[in-house]
């Protein structure tokens, strides 16, 4: 049965769900402006411009509405849409049609291209709409994502074009909130990832003509002085940017006009990873979306110029991570943290993999251009694959297997794909841009080895995506793929290599076979695979059992188990294809990897048919030994531990049935009687309690193929063993305690279980057998108790849904009239079309229904009679407590109903089953009435006190109807027939039934939990049964099983070429979906609300089990049931309220539970006649004294607090978009003003209702416990807090008073509350007042003006800068951003000498008195007093923002003369905060304070600013002239950082002076006083950035003092003087023009950023000259620190920051001649491991520095230079190191001519006297050979080749003179010099051939040169004595580990005599 198997593949997302959609899009590109125009009267009303591959609704075995019909619905849909939009009722309203429409779309039922235009536009429209509720908002957002899901739905800019800035301005909220000037407290923001969702599907339809101005929008706010500046805006293009081609002749949106700029941004932020990330991804999108442009120019680099290809190549690169040498990372962590608010706009790095851009910018560049270029992105691309190629072998695993093998995955699946879609037409490139074969074969061979690596890999996802690369290539190139994935999987299949290569092999199998089994010449080797496999089915090893399994199935989907020799003379036997298999695998033995089979050629089409047909004949055979081993293994399996566990166990039994149903159904028919005879007699002879469920799925899959035959031979002797079972043996024949089968009950649990499945889903063959199956069942019924018993209803179940449902009944590989015809060779591996199916349905016949109900009736009332009678007490059965036989009887009966209520669930109509016995309802159309939608609040109860209020708040909807849609689905019986009337007269009985069992039980048997499970599980049943089987989740099942089944036939650019009967189950689902729409909500019958009612009773039950029952119905329950939720609350909240009362624990746990964990919570918070009393016990329940009733409060808090959100005053939408809904028939002006009034009404009533909760909880929170008063206050600040009337009096005072609360816990909420209070009220002011202008952010800031810049004067910006060295100026400049890249008309300033005062209405002089009123001296004391208490926790002890905001505010009143207390109490209370400033809590209040005072006045007028800097000043000069200690600085720093950040350095002058007059005091010793003063300084220059500008003393007193003796000092200085030169860089272009046109004419790249001025060269030189004297000066060996070693660490501090961040490349002209060597000076000084620990540290970021083209000469030419000539040893293997980096980092930008001279010199260190150096020139050397491409790889190896062995034979060891020692002689003598030489060059020799050996570790088979080298070693060298004898040695064991895994093959590479001479070498003899 289908819907029982759980596959075990991964299961993708799900077939409609919007799960697919993230990837999906970013693939191909969507077609141009330019193509041919359809968008005429005729191209609005198709619906889609690409046909349906499948046609849904001729498949149905049943008539189906026509278009006409599925139109009227959609126009229904759009009307009721419309109408809730204009009368602003979005939820429930908008949000129900939305999922209507939803629904429809799920149907496979298409708008015309304009309904799509306009509901596209709507839904962008009502997700972006100002003041629209988040969640609503949300489900409005993934509605335009469904709407333009895939590409082909609207072509861009001709159907349709979106505006871009309702997006921005929502993004510029989150990302520039400085922008916007206020935080914004109360109004809960959108979730910021649902907006970069939303860009993806949006930024298409943006029109290209906008880049210009998006240009000008955006880069303003680029900025390095505050670098979250940078990322915020490339984040921004990257999200917003339209790729899509510009029209033609518009040269200035081309991208090459723009690309240089973009370029040129990506160099001013270097070293940062989100920068190349979101870089290639902007990349990737252009050059896949301008593909099809013909007319953007195209070379072989794509749409870009070598240099920038050249560039995105070096990028990608880094982005892998590849380890080399002892290299650091290429990216710093301190660039991309500065990130700040840019993080938002990144992508997710999960859903949009590294790989995926880089793959799609690479294959998206692809042209047959690239073919006979030398250097093209094709080239590229192989040569970073063989530069990465070790990295995918198994055994060197690591950080970057997963990002490698995705990458590969990503290149071959986008190449399949474009290949396909351009082959297909799908996508029109021009014909010199498409992909041809020659490009293919290129593409497939530049992958395969790396793929034939990577299937080996220890990682599963590697090894998974490396699988699904080997079938992208195979599907590509067949001939190129398939003979080396054979050679590689025999072996493994015939066990003569580890397992997991025999997983990998049965894996890649699997993956193949399809390609196989249509490939001429490797079809042959299909069956001969097929028995290799069969080992793989083994007891003990249930993972590789599990991948035979899925291999079977694959083969099993595509071929004929039919014996093609029949009838044919030429053929007989399977001798021919054994003997041509057996021939094959021996040449591939002798050929190795490099086998090439080419069967297009070397074997002709007759030969290969008969070799084909030969090998068919060994089917019987294989099918004989599969069965044996399956019966072994099912003989031999462990025991499941639990049910669904994922065990492997329970994988194996899932797929025995997924691999026998297309096994059975490829049967020929000989074969299949010889299957049925098999299984048929292991059924019978056999009970296997553990494989029970396996062994029925079979029996199912028999029975499904071919149901007559295989009943017939099941059914009876079934039925016979059942008897024996029950009468002979006893089964069954009483009850048993526990979960397990008795062994006495085995025999017949096994058969019935057998039984079972044989009689589901087969057709209308189980009539035959009818009376049989009808007298089994009431036998066993009557026969049974204890666990048998629920098989046997189970049986019954499965009986009735065989007979009652529409399913398929058609499994087979082929057409009935092909099969008529006979089967060939041709029909192997055949494509179905799935255009032309015919497929043979079950539908139910009169008989099987009328057998049906016979069964249900006669089932259903023994049933219905014994609970009866158990309930009445008339059963044999006592209910006397002493055993549980009652119970089990109960419980048995129960569950019999609940199967039979869900066997025939199809029967139900859903019009029968929601009849009220009162005739009052009904709508006039005769469609069902619907008042509320699905998860909505009906809202038609309750009339009690406040008539009017309680009217408006139920806003009785009776009066409208909301119609709902029915569509054919083959319902099988006519209304009102005899039978119809029995079914659901039936149905009401068992009801009622219930019903009294439930009162029986909670009266009687209130504590047998054993039998309130059964009962609330037949309840649920009842519920939600009706039109399809929910309870069992059918359509989930059948659609995971389906996507897990085709997911391998899934292939990019393709369209369901699946085989033959997967494309009829997808006519199954369809059916099914089809079913399930229909089942929608209903209205309540009479029974349903007695049957809620009970599971309410029952759902606060004692116990804990019965409670988890009946909560668990419930949620079903008001999900099927119309307005069953405010049915379920009242008596709900009466139990909540009366356990309360009764301190019942149990009764408030299921009340919590029921209320506010389930979708109860929802309709409570939107219905406030329920929301206040639910809050009010909520909070009693809060004092409840029991931990887990606490757990459950502190949960639920967010959910109540949810509860108070102000609802939807206003929503903002443009009304064009929303009228073009508008239907002309018919006018709805006056129900749209009705619904408004109601919704109007309906929040007026839930306002006032919050208002007067908020102050009856305010007195709560006053006088409670402050645990509960704490809850209180969190409900009360959602619930008080309005726009409009700001807060009542009675809060304030609670606010204000608990600020000052005793309890740290309360004071910091209601500080917190307080803050956003006054938030609120300055935000209401600036918006003057008005709720509209708030939510569009226009803001009147009073002294905010626009200052015009004089952008066209060339001295304007140094004009700019000067004014910020003095204190005066007419206006402040508060933002980084104008003018630092590029300059605006204008920029935001702020009047410096405020003169007007904030405009205030009665509401807020409301609020700001009674405020004012609370603040005198007393709550300024405690404030203060609370402040200088220790914290709790240590963690917490730092300088609190959130005080010195409370603070600010605070102070604002007391400037205004709006509190009682004055400015000088506040100055004596802070002089007694401070008191003698010796302990570090008194900073820390005093810091607080005073930046919460100097806070307050940056507004205020000039007097009284100076007035309180005058006073402020005096304290902080104190503390920061002699105040500062370790433990107080960090608050201290906070403060200035609070002060300065974001601000013009002028508002703060006095202070930034000060610290700007610093001058060091070389005779202090306090250390850290000094340097404690400049961490404060430098923390002024990061915060004022490019606007500080008073830098000119410090530098020349700092550069001065280099050598300071002290180590805090000398780090500060360093820092510092980094961050001075940082923010001296800005740019600084007049306009956005200007930019482009300079970067443009510069070249490809840009200009290069950060070049050195003049002054900072000079600077730098004169440093290191200063630093070469004082080397000189100092003595070496000396211990002491000494000028040099000082001034050493503060210049490297000062470089390492500088080259760990973006403006690294400022320094790379001085790397080869100024740095380079006084780094190695550095490493040198031994006495010193600091300093030789920075310099290492320095040095090694030296190659991470990105360099631009052609700009390496120097610094490669000076690391030549000193490798060779430097006299220490340690400086010449220092700099092997950064020459190795620099070769694989430079890789596609170094010059050849530089690699040639990089390769001679390491050549040449292997000669080095030091052996250190010739190891290291050892690795270097077989590492740079290891990256190269292979050109120069092989020439390379060829020169060196040739030069070591020439060195090594013509430097031979002398021969040992013999017996000339004299007797005196000792035997040992002096080297000479020329046998030191000659000992040194043979070692340099043979380390040269050891590093050609390698840098090829995991070729296999090894270069055909590698066996010559290694014998030479080993005859030549391996008997020297010392070190050259050990090199040799170690190369050559080296070399065989590293390949041990292929080493079987890899010996095949030498000749017997070289394995002669290397045996004593390699191959250790057992005694060596």
């Amino acid at each position: 049965m289908d819907t029982a198997r759980d596959k075990l593949t991964e299961l993708l997302s799900s077939l409609d769900g919007t799960g697919g959609n993230d990837i999906s899009r970013a693939t191909s590109p969507g077609a141009g402006p330019q193509d041919s125009d359809t968008t005429g009267e005729h191209g609005r009303k198709i619906s889609r411009s690409r046909p349906r591959t499948y046609p849904y609704f001729r498949y149905l075995p049943y008539k189906v509405e026509d278009e006409a019909e599925r139109q009227r619905s959609l126009d229904e849909i759009v009307k009721y849409l419309y109408m809730s939009v204009e009368a602003g009722d979005f939820s429930p309203g908008a949000q129900h049609w939305t999922r209507e429409l939803r629904a429809w779309l799920g149907l496979k039922f298409d708008p015309t291209k304009e309904q799509r235009i306009k509901l596209v536009r709507v839904y962008y429209e009502l997700a972006l709409a100002p003041g629209i509720d988040v969640t609503t908002a949300e489900r409005f957002a993934s509605m335009f994502m469904l709407l333009t899901k895939r590409k082909h739905y609207l072509r861009p800019i001709k159907d349709i074009t979106l505006d871009w800035k309702p997006l921005w301005r929502e993004l510029k909220g989150f990302v520039l909130p400085s922008e916007s000037g206020l935080i914004q407290a109360t109004n809960v923001k959108r979730n910021y990832r649902t907006l970069t969702k939303l860009c993806a599907f949006a930024q298409l339809y943006f029109d290209p003509q906008e880049i210009p101005l998006m240009l000008e929008e955006f880069l303003p706010y680029f900025n390095n002085s505050f670098v979250e500046g940078a990322f915020v805006v490339t984040g921004l293009f990257n999200l917003l940017l339209p790729t899509s081609p510009p029209p033609v002749g518009e040269d200035s949106l081309l991208p090459q006009h723009y690309l240089p700029t973009l370029f040129h941004l990506w160099s001013l932020v270097n070293r940062s990873k989100v920068f190349d990330t979101t870089f290639l991804d902007l990349f990737s999108r252009l050059a896949r979306d301008s593909l099809p442009a013909a007319h953007i120019s195209c070379s072989e680099y794509g749409i870009f110029t070598r240099d920038q290809s050249a560039l995105i190549f070096t990028a990608i690169l880094r982005l892998l991570e590849i380890p080399v040498g002892q290299a650091t990372s290429p990216y710093s962590t301190t660039v991309d943290i500065g990130a700040g608010l840019g993080v938002m706009l990144e992508r997710d790095p999960k859903k949009h993999p590294i790989g995926h851009q880089i793959a799609r910018w690479i294959v998206m560049s692809l042209t047959p251009a690239c073919l006979d270029k030398p250097d093209s992105i094709l080239s590229n691309l192989e040569g970073l694959i063989q530069a990465v190629e070790t990295f995918f072998h198994p055994s060197n695993s690591g950080a970057w297997t997963k990002t490698l093998s995705q990458l590969v995955y990503y290149l071959a699946d986008f190449f399949v794909m474009r290949w396909n879609r351009e082959k297909s037409g799908e996508m029109d490139v021009p014909n010199d841009r498409r992909l041809n074969d020659a490009l293919k074969r290129r593409f497939v061979l530049c992958l395969r080895d790396v793929i034939f690596m990577g299937i080996y890999s220890k990682s599963g996802t590697a090894m998974n995506f490396s699988l699904s690369t080997l079938q992208s290539l195979a599907y590509l190139e067949p001939d190129l793929i398939l003979p080396g994935a054979l050679q590689r999987i025999y072996p493994s299949m015939q066990g003569l290599v580890e397992v997991h290569r025999t997983t990998s092999s049965l894996r890649s199998l699997q993956i193949l076979s399809r390609i196989m089994v249509r490939t001429k010449g490797f079809r042959c080797h299909v069956t001969s695979l097929l028995g290799l496999s069969l080992p793989g089915i083994d007891a003990n090893d249930l993972d590789k059992t599990l991948y035979t399994l899925s291999y079977m199935q694959s083969v099993c989907y595509n071929i004929p188990f039919h014996d093609l020799t029949k009838g044919k003379e030429n053929v007989s036997g399977s001798m021919l294809a054994a003997e041509w298999v057996t021939s094959e695998v021996a040449r591939m033995e002798q050929e190795g990897a490099s086998v090439e089979l080419d069967y297009i050629d070397g074997l002709t089409d007759e030969d290969e048919e008969m070799i084909l047909r030969s090998s068919t004949a060994s089917f019987a055979e294989f099918l004989s030994s599969f069965l044996g081993r399956v019966f072994t293994l099912l003989e031999n399996l462990p025991d499941a531990s639990r049910v669904r566990s994922g065990s492997p166990e329970e994988n194996v039994v899932n797929t025995l049935p997924a691999t026998f149903t297309p096994l059975l159904a490829s049967l020929s028919p000989e074969l299949y009687d010889l299957a049925l005879n098999k299984i048929a007699d292991f059924v019978g002879n056999h009970v296997i309690h553990q494989a029970r469920d396996a062994m029925a799925f079979i029996c199912n899959s028999l029975c499904k193929i071919c149901p007559e035959k295989a009943l017939k031979r099941l059914v009876p002797m079934l039925i016979a063993t059942i008897r024996t079972e029950i009468d002979e043996n006893g089964a069954a024949s009483t009850r048993n305690t526990g979960t397990d089968v008795l062994p006495r009950d085995r025999g017949l649990v096994w058969s019935v279980s057998m039984l079972s499945m044989c009689v589901v889903h087969v057709g209308d063959a189980v009539l035959s057998l009818k009376q049989e199956l009808f007298d089994i069942a009431v036998y066993m019924q009557l026969k049974c108790k204890g666990i048998p018993t629920v098989h046997i209803s189970n049986y019954i179940h499965h009986l009735l849904l065989n007979l009652t449902g529409t399913y398929i009944v058609d499994f087979s590989v082929y057409e009935a009239d092909v099969l008529a015809r006979g089967l060939g060779p041709e029909d192997w591996g055949k494509i179905s079309n799935p255009d032309e199916l015919n497929i043979k349905w079950h539908v139910p016949q009169p008989a099987e229904i009328e057998f049906a109900v016979e069964i249900f009736r006669s089932q259903g009332e023994a049933a219905m009679r014994s609970l009866v009678s158990l309930i009445k007490g008339t059963s044999l059965i006592k209910r006397d407590g002493s055993d549980k036989a009652w119970s089990d009887e109960l419980s048995r009966n129960l569950v019999l109903l609940r199967l039979l209520l869900a066997g025939v669930a199809v029967l139900f109509d859903l019009k029968a089953v929601s009849k009220r016995t009162d005739s009052s309802f009904g709508a006039p159309n005769g469609d069902i009435e619907m008042i509320q939608a699905n998860d909505h609040v009906t809202e038609d109860l309750v009339e009690t006190e406040e008539d009017s209020l309680e009217d408006a708040l139920s806003s009785n909807e009776e009066d409208q109807t909301r119609p709902t849609f029915h569509y054919p689905d083959g319902y099988a019986l006519a209304e009102e027939s005899p039978l119809y009337t029995e079914v659901h007269a039936l149905r009401e009985q068992m009801g009622a039934l219930l019903h009294e069992v439930h009162q029986f039980l909670v009266e009687k048997q209130q504590d047998d939990v054993a039998c309130f499970n059964p009962l609330y599980t037949a309840y649920k049943s009842w519920f939600i049964d009706v039109g399809i089987e929910k309870s069992a989740h059918v359509l989930d099942r059948v659609t995971r099983l389906f996507t897990a089944d085709i997911h391998p036939y899934k292939i990019s650019g393709l369209r369901k070429d699946y085989p033959r009967s997967l494309l009829l189950r997808r006519a199954n689902v369809y059916h099914l979906q089809r079913l399930r729409f229909n089942a929608c909500p209903r209205p309540s019958s009479d029974m349903d609300k007695m049957l809620l009612h009970d599971l309410a009773q029952s759902s606060v039950s004692s116990y804990a089990e019965v409670r988890r029952n009946a909560q668990s119905a419930i949620e079903s329950a008001s999900k099927v049931i119309i307005g069953a939720r405010p049915l379920l609350i009242p008596p709900l909240l009466q139990a909540f309220e009366q356990g309360l009362q009764e301190n019942d624990f149990a009764r408030i746990k299921g009340a919590m539970y029921t209320l506010l964990f389930g979708s109860l919570a929802k309709t409570i918070g939107r219905d406030w006649r329920f929301a206040p009393s639910v809050i009010r016990s909520y909070l009693t329940a809060c004092t409840v004294d029991k931990p887990s009733i606490q757990k459950l409060c502190s949960s639920a808090t967010f959910q109540i607090m949810e509860f108070g959100r102000s609802s939807e005053r206003m929503v903002i939408l443009d009304r064009d978009i929303i009228h073009a809904l508008e239907s002309t028939g018919e006018d709805v002006s006056s129900y749209i003003e009705n619904k408004k009034d109601r919704v109007k009404k309906k929040r007026a009533a839930g306002e006032l209702k919050k208002a007067s909760l908020s102050d009856e909880l305010v007195n709560i929170a006053r006088t409670s416990h402050w645990k509960k008063a704490s809850r209180t206050a969190a409900i009360v600040v959602t619930l008080g807090f309005r726009f409009d009337s700001l807060v009542s009096n009675n809060m304030i005072d609670l606010l204000t008073k608990g600020s000052i609360d005793s309890h740290p816990g309360l004071r910091a909420m209601y500080s917190g509350a307080l803050v956003a209070l006054f938030s609120l009220l300055e935000t209401r002011s600036v918006c003057q007042h008005n709720y509209e202008n708030y939510l569009l952010d226009k803001q009147l800031i009073l002294d905010k003006i626009e200052v015009t810049t004089r952008r066209d004067e060339p001295e304007w910006t140094s004009q700019h800068l000067a004014s910020f060295a003095k204190a005066d100026t007419a206006y402040y400049i508060d933002h980084e951003y104008p003018g630092w890249l590029v300059w605006g008309k204008t920029m935001p300033g702020y009047k410096s000498d405020s003169r007007a005062e904030q405009e205030y209405d009665g509401e807020e002089k409301r609020v700001i008195k009674a405020i004012g009123n609370t603040l005198d001296r007393e709550w300024f004391a405690s404030f203060f007093g609370y402040l200088k208490q220790e914290p709790r926790d240590p963690a917490a002890d730092r300088f609190r923002v959130s005080s010195a905001m409370m603070l600010s505010y605070a102070f604002d009143l007391m400037h205004d003369g709006r509190t009682t207390a004055t400015l000088k109490e506040i100055k004596e209370e802070i002089a007694t905060i401070f008191g003698d400033g010796t302990d570090k809590h008194q900073h820390r209040a005093t810091a607080e304070i005073l930046g919460g005072l100097l806070g307050s006045v940056h507004d205020k007028k000039i007097e009284i600013r100076a007035l309180i800097w005058e006073y402020c000043m005096s304290i902080i000069l104190k503390v920061f002239s002699d105040g500062l200690t370790p433990e107080n600085s960090g608050y201290w720093t906070t403060f200035l950082h609070l002060l300065l950040q974001g601000k013009d350095p002028r508002r703060s002058w006095p202070l930034v002076e000060w610290l700007a007059d610093f001058k060091l005091d070389m005779s202090s010793n306090a250390a850290f006083k000094e340097s404690s003063k400049i961490m404060l300084l430098q923390q002024c220059i990061a915060d004022a950035g490019w606007h500080f500008q008073l830098e000119k003393p410090i530098l020349a007193d700092f550069l001065q003092h280099l050598d300071h003796p002290y180590k805090g000092v000398r780090e500060a200085m360093g820092h510092t003087l980094a961050a001075i030169y940082r923010t001296r860089y800005h740019e600084s272009y007049k306009d956005v023009e200007t930019l482009i046109a300079s970067q443009k004419a510069a070249s490809s790249i840009g200009t290069a950023p950060y070049q050195p001025t003049e002054e900072f060269s000079d600077t730098i030189h004169e440093i290191f000259e200063q630093l070469e004297k004082w080397r000189h000066e100092r003595t070496p060996g000396q211990q002491t620190p000494s000028s040099y070693t000082s001034g050493s660490k503060t210049i490297l501090l000062w470089l390492d920051s500088m080259l760990s961040s973006y403006e690294c490349t400022q320094l790379l002209k001085f790397f080869p001649n100024v740095f380079m060597e006084q780094l190695l000076h550095m490493m040198d000084i031994k006495e010193d491991q600091e300093l030789q620990g920075l310099a290492y540290h320095v040095f090694r970021h030296i190659p991470n520095i990105p360099h631009r083209l052609g700009e390496d000469a120097e610094l490669i030419a000076s690391l030549i230079r000193i490798g060779t000539t430097s006299s220490l040893w340690h400086q010449r293997l220092r700099v092997l190191i950064n020459m190795q980096v620099i070769y694989f980092r430079r890789l596609f930008l170094i010059s050849s001519d530089q690699q040639q001279k990089l390769f001679d010199c390491v050549a040449g260190m292997l000669n080095d006297n030091q052996l250190e150096v010739r190891i290291g020139a050892m690795t270097t050397l077989s590492g740079m050979i290891r990256c190269s491409r292979v050109a120069l790889r092989d020439s390379v190896v060829k020169d060196l080749n040739k030069t070591f062995t020439n060195m090594l034979l013509k430097n031979p060891l002398p021969k040992k003179p013999r017996n000339n020692l004299s007797a005196t002689s000792t035997g040992t003598s002096t080297p000479t010099p020329e046998h030191t030489k000659l000992v040194l060059t043979r070692h340099a020799a043979v380390l040269g051939l050891g590093a050609l050996v390698q840098a090829f570790p995991y070729t296999s088979p090894p270069p055909a040169w590698i066996p010559g080298v290694l014998t030479t070693l080993a005859n030549k060298a391996n008997s020297d004595p010392g070190m050259v004898g050990k090199s040799v040695k170690s190369i050559l064991a080296d070399f065989k580990k590293t390949r041990q895994d292929t080493w079987h093959m890899d010996l095949k590479a030498f000749s017997p005599e070289q394995v002669e001479d290397l045996e004593g070498v390699l191959v250790k003899s057992y005694f060596a």
